[in-house]
């Protein structure tokens, strides 16, 4: 475990400067709070003020001042939660005047503006070994507040992960800083001493993170190839870390062997392989998945190597690099909803192979246009893969709520969600009912939503006295005695754009007229209407107000 410190000697000379400075500023720099009327959040010097008043309730408007003539425009506000910045130190005297219920109540407040003199916490980069640890120092100020990072309150801080590291004194951020970064201790082992037999060859590797190399061969690079007798040493120079270093010694002797794993290979997802080379005279065996029998089975990725010793005397060495054919499983995606208009592209490219859709396509992409179930199968070489998916289409919203509505006073009216079906839809008070019922004026609102998007409308509902109101009964007898034989308006204004229709009870119309001095007899076709109740809807103008008047209701025939 290695331990640095990192100090600052240069500012020990101004400190006692510093500390008359804080002496009168620092602790006044601080946030406002107690009965102070708004706290900021910063009193540094170029930095951004936000203010924010300690008792909202209650306020309906705000002004404020700054104390800050320069800034010209910017010395107010009538921003609730406002910011400033002070490009010059000193003390400022900010004015809030709060309105409550029309009420001015006006408040100074002063806020002493600082700057914190420019320290340098140490080199802008530094690289540590893992495990080691340093120490970054501010300077230390009486009564001062410190803020590093990660949270940190002290005037130094452990530096023990990797970070940038900056400090903030009263709330001034410090403009110097310093990266760490640290180097994992490498693990170097050129392996044991060999001995190969004649013509082999074999590559050393002392890679590592963040090092540097020499070996006694004066190559500089991570690996060395070996092709003749002799000790092989490599120094490794990890930033930050101490030196390493590993030696071998490897031998050539005896006769050439030729020997071969074979090929490299490329396989498809989920296959395995097992190499099984023939050696004659093999007396022993390592590989570098650990194995020592003369086969082994391969199901990943992998740079695959085999010590072979022959008779006894002397090993040969071979390598072959394994890899997987990089057409995975092939992934259309989800089932999934678009707009109608719009397309879709499915993309089942994964390099130089044959495709074919649904439909016999061979593209490696296919443009979904129409609602359906598409498929593809890939294959690349000997390997195959497959894959679906469902594509619906949802129609665009059109939410209509009708035209404004003037209604009398005691009306009910009811607004339907003409348009949001198969949408998720809300009222303007949250509610999802398909019917909503108006009985007072105001501004009614629909959002629908679906996977094309959101379709908004609104009516303004108004009521009136109407002086004029224009009544139907809710029965009449048409038995034909002369008495209430007919169901017609009794009115005392004169109207106009007169229209009348009543329904059954299956929404069929069974009277129509637009002249309100025709009434209803109780007949359908010609013949006596069923005791029943029906709807009518009424719709006319006044003279008076030439506004437009929507009645609904219900009748009841009595025999």
């Amino acid at each position: 475990m290695r331990s640095q410190i990192v100090r600052v000697p240069p500012y020990w000379s101004i400190l006692p400067a510093l500390l008359v400075y804080c002496l009168f500023f620092c602790p006044i720099a601080a946030k406002a709070q107690g009965n102070n009327p708004f706290s900021v959040s910063s009193t540094c010097v170029n930095d951004t003020t936000f203010f924010s008043i300690n008792q909202p309730m209650g306020i309906d408007s705000v002004k404020w001042f700054f104390g800050d003539p320069n800034s010209g425009a910017k010395n107010s506000s009538k921003s609730i939660s406002p910011y400033h910045i002070y490009t010059n130190i000193g003390t400022y005297n900010d004015t809030l005047v709060a309105w409550r219920q029309g009420i001015p109540d006006t408040t100074i407040q002063p806020i002493v503006i600082v700057m914190i003199p420019f320290f340098d916490l140490g080199p802008q980069d530094v690289t540590l070994c893992e495990g080691s640890t340093m120490t970054l120092t501010a300077p230390l100020i009486p009564g001062a507040e410190y803020l590093w990072q990660d949270g940190s309150t002290s005037n130094t801080i452990l530096v023990d992960t990797s970070a940038t590291y900056k400090v903030k004194i009263n709330g001034c951020p410090n403009p110097d800083s310093v990266n760490v970064f640290y180097t994992p201790i490498p693990k170097v082992d050129l392996g044991k001493d060999l001995i190969l037999c004649t013509n082999e060859n074999i590559m050393l590797d002392a890679t590592a993170q963040n090092c540097t190399y020499l070996w006694n061969t004066g190559n500089t690079e991570p690996t060395q190839n070996v092709t003749t007798s002799g000790t092989y040493h490599v120094d490794i120079f990890p930033k930050g870390c101490a030196p390493m270093s590993d030696d071998i010694t490897i031998t050539f002797t005896g006769p050439p062997y030729p020997f071969s794993l074979g090929p490299d290979t490329l396989l498809c997802p989920g296959e395995t392989i097992r190499i099984a080379p023939v050696v004659n005279g093999a007396s022993k065996w390592e590989w570098s998945t650990g194995a020592t029998s003369p086969s082994v089975t391969i199901s990943n990725t992998t740079n695959l190597w085999a010590l072979v010793e022959i008779n006894g005397i002397c090993s040969v060495v071979d390598t072959i690099f394994i890899n997987y054919n990089r057409l995975k499983k092939l992934d259309l995606g989800r089932d999934t909803t678009i707009c109608k208009g719009n397309f879709l592209v499915l993309t089942a490219d994964f390099g130089n192979g044959t495709y074919k859709w649904q439909d016999g396509s061979d593209q490696a992409t296919y443009y979904v246009t129409k609602p359906g179930y598409y498929y593809v199968d890939a294959k690349i070489g000997r390997c195959e893969s497959t894959d679906s998916i469902a594509v619906y289409f949802e129609d665009t919203l059109r939410v209509n709520l009708g035209p404004d509505t003037l209604l009398c006073l005691g009306e009910v009216y009811r607004l339907k969600a003409q348009g949001a079906m198969g949408g998720i839809y809300k009222w303007q008070d949250s509610t999802s009912t398909s019917m909503y019922t108006v009985t007072q004026p105001g501004i009614y609102a629909m959002v629908a939503y679906n996977s094309c998007g959101k379709s908004v409308d609104s009516v303004v509902v108004r009521y009136k006295d109407c002086a004029c109101q224009v009544y139907l009964p809710n029965a009449f007898t048409p038995n034909g005695d002369g008495k209430n034989d007919y169901f017609r308006p009794i009115y005392r204004c004169p109207i106009y754009d007169y229209v009348l229709s009543i329904y059954n009870r299956w929404g069929e119309r069974v009277f129509y007229t637009t002249d309100p001095q025709v009434g209803w007899t109780g007949k359908v076709n010609g013949l006596t209407a069923a005791l029943n109740t029906y709807v009518w809807i009424l719709d006319y103008k006044e003279y008076n107000t030439k506004l437009p008047v929507h009645k609904t209701g219900t009748v009841t025939i009595i025999y």
